[in-house]
């Protein structure tokens, strides 16, 4: 089956998509995942596009995209916290997370927690710095798995899903929901948290 033409921004994916098919998805997205700037969402997108088209299977496309998203922020983790600090400080400049994007960047992730392991996956340059700052703050390797492995799924199945049913159209729904995804975050974390304080409230009264 003929590839399917690509819209707008993922035109040029065409050709590395087209010939690596699977391979281009699983690799763009692992080095996206661990800093190295590459457009791993929007390969995930033009690999939902020709999923829809019949040429590659959505299902394939979604568990290598997971696998590869989990896998790349835990070679992030690793660097975090084998090379701490001083490692960021000094490569961190060739993946464009400089020492003052790293500092606004730690200081996000250490207010709100794990959650925001979740949410980082959504928001560009969290994305990319979220498993070394992780690692950076020492934050347990298995909380942030979990995290982390919940923040691939949504956003591979949010993608993926999307851009399988969408088609050619997809460029156009990425505009609207990029518009207002930050808001349903914001509010979800705000939900996350409320209930969070209603169950530490109903623990003291029952103490």
């Amino acid at each position: 089956m003929a590839a399917p033409p690509l819209p707008g921004p993922l035109a040029h994916l065409a050709p590395l998509l087209g010939h690596y098919g699977y391979w281009a998805v699983g690799a763009v997205v692992l080095v996206e995942d661990f800093g190295v700037p590459a457009p791993g969402e929007t390969i995930l997108l033009a690999a939902g596009v020709y999923a829809g088209a019949g040429r590659l299977n959505v299902v394939g496309v979604a568990l290598i995209a997971f696998t590869a998203a989990v896998v790349g922020d835990n070679i992030g983790y690793l660097i975090g916290r084998v090379g701490g600090r001083a490692f960021v400080h000094r490569w961190g400049r060739y993946i464009f997370l400089t020492p003052k994007r790293f500092a606004a960047t730690e200081a996000f992730f250490g207010r709100h927690g794990g959650k925001i392991v979740t949410v980082a996956r959504f928001i560009e340059g969290l994305r990319q710095a979220n498993g070394i700052i992780a690692g950076t703050t020492g934050m347990h390797w298995r909380r942030f798995l979990a995290f982390n492995a919940l923040g691939a799924a949504l956003w591979v199945g949010l993608w993926t899903t999307l851009a399988y049913l969408v088609g050619s159209h997809i460029t156009t729904v990425y505009d609207e929901v990029s518009r207002y995804q930050l808001y349903v975050l914001v509010a979800a974390a705000a939900l996350i948290a409320a209930f969070a304080a209603r169950h530490v409230v109903r623990l003291r009264r029952e103490h």
